[in-house]
């Protein structure tokens, strides 16, 4: 086992490594910029490293200046979270040239998978479902356009680089085609410096399923799978899990385990699709790190996959079967973001008083306290509240009054949003799609019950 480790992020995330690196009886060290300097995660750390830019995101960017802290502070391993550096192949390589290890899968893993067209192709080989597409990366309008057209509108344009949603462009007919796909290409090269992007069938009325992988480049297994339909600007805020039934979880389960063992992969993954309303599954991502919400997982197999992750890194062999992950009631997790819960406009300012809720079931994920100034440089994710119970049913109904008790004033937060969204019918029939937000205008207006 590792004996100190370096954390290479910051906020909720480096708070959760820090503990379960803690449970493993590792030393811990964190990079830190000067927005960052009274965080919690940096004064609970056995060790924090500046690292002064001018840029805010710069500190958290800087690959050779992280190297550099990992090698003062003695670091065997660089835990990177997720973001920034996270999925960077680069990072990874030279942190291995350093003789330290990055905690994820090897650079070549990483660039095979960050690339959108490369991972379609090598999952397909895997026996994974694809959506229709193209295999190499566009640039041509009219060379665009006729796939598009042999496709079928509406089709969705994708920076090959990069996640998160950026530059996503989806279109419905050929008369806004060139200018999607130029916003597209230019979002891309602002954010990933990579302007390539690919063109797939739009997949309508599709559901947003996930599944949680471990493996350790020989031996995978998987945990099932989460719900994560709930989604402003192709962004996750309310995950859930399980959804889908043995048979199911079971078929598709096999599939990303053969998935991650035919690129040898090591360590945390989750493998994305998109289910369209015939139940027919489509491959979109692997996201080859620690997932925001693996907490649900966590909630319902009673695994802390963290530090399963970090066991995996140091070279132990994954001592647990197929057999003993066992499905247990149903978690909700939601994201408290400082955002206007009406426009989603960001909400940077001071915490004056912060209060989270307990009790049976209860988790709560966050580096937010009284007093803490919430950056505009960043993410603004301050919390997740995860929640627990034996039924769908119960985990709505013990999530709308956790969330009751929350005390957070100072900025707005998407709480109230949250509020409506337990309350509303379809919510709680399960009649849920990627486009959920956009087809109940209602909870986005202010007032409204």
């Amino acid at each position: 086992m590792f004996r100190r480790v370096l954390i290479a992020n910051r906020g909720e995330i480096a708070l959760r490594i820090m503990r379960s690196l803690r449970s493993l009886g590792i030393k811990v060290a964190i990079i830190y910029g000067k927005e960052d300097r009274l965080s919690l995660p940096v004064r609970l750390a056995d060790e924090g490293i500046y690292i002064p830019r001018d840029d805010p995101l710069a500190t958290y960017l800087d690959i050779e200046a992280i190297v550099k802290s990992a090698k003062e502070f003695g670091a065997d391993a660089v835990h990177p979270g997720y973001g920034f550096l996270a999925e960077n192949p680069t990072f990874a390589r030279r942190l291995t040239e350093e003789g330290i290890k990055f905690i994820g899968p090897s650079s070549k893993v990483l660039k095979i998978l960050g690339d959108k067209i490369s991972a379609r192709k090598i999952m397909a080989e895997a026996g994974l479902p694809v959506a229709k597409g193209s295999d190499s990366p566009i640039s041509n309008v009219k060379e665009a356009e006729e796939i598009a057209r042999q496709i079928g509108f509406p089709v969705i344009i994708k920076a090959a680089a990069g996640g998160g949603g950026i530059g996503m462009q989806i279109v419905n007919s050929k008369d806004n085609f060139e200018s999607a796909l130029n916003l597209c290409q230019g979002r891309a090269l602002s954010a990933f410096g990579d302007d390539r992007v690919f063109i797939e069938k739009f997949i309508e009325g599709a559901q947003h399923i996930e599944f949680q992988v471990l493996s350790d480049g020989k031996n995978a297994i998987h945990f099932g799978e989460r719900f994560c339909s709930i989604q402003r600007r192709h962004q996750k805020i309310l995950e859930e899990g399980p959804w889908l039934d043995d048979e199911v979880r079971s078929k598709m389960g096999e599939i990303v385990v053969k998935g991650a063992k035919l690129v040898g992969y090591e360590g945390l993954a989750t493998f994305e699709f998109l289910r369209d309303e015939k139940d027919n599954f489509y491959f979109l991502e692997v996201n080859p790190r620690v997932q925001v919400e693996h907490t649900v997982t966590e909630m319902i197999v009673g695994q802390d996959l963290v530090s399963l992750g970090i066991k995996v890194a140091s070279g132990e062999e994954i001592n647990i079967s197929q057999d003993e992950i066992k499905i247990t009631g149903h978690a909700i997790e939601i994201r408290i973001n400082a955002e206007n819960s009406f426009t989603l406009e960001p909400s940077p300012g001071r915490i004056w008083e912060c209060i989270w809720p307990g009790g049976n079931g209860v988790r709560i994920d966050s580096h937010v306290h009284t007093g803490y100034d919430v950056p505009a440089s960043f993410d603004s994710l301050l919390a997740k509240v995860i929640v627990w119970a034996p039924t769908r049913k119960q985990a709505i109904r013990k999530m709308s009054s956790t969330i009751d008790e929350i005390i957070l004033t100072g900025v707005d937060t998407l709480i109230p949003l949250h509020k409506k969204i337990l309350n509303e019918e379809d919510f709680n029939d399960r009649q849920i799609t990627i486009k959920y937000l956009e087809e109940h205008p209602k909870l986005m207006k202010e007032g409204l019950e």
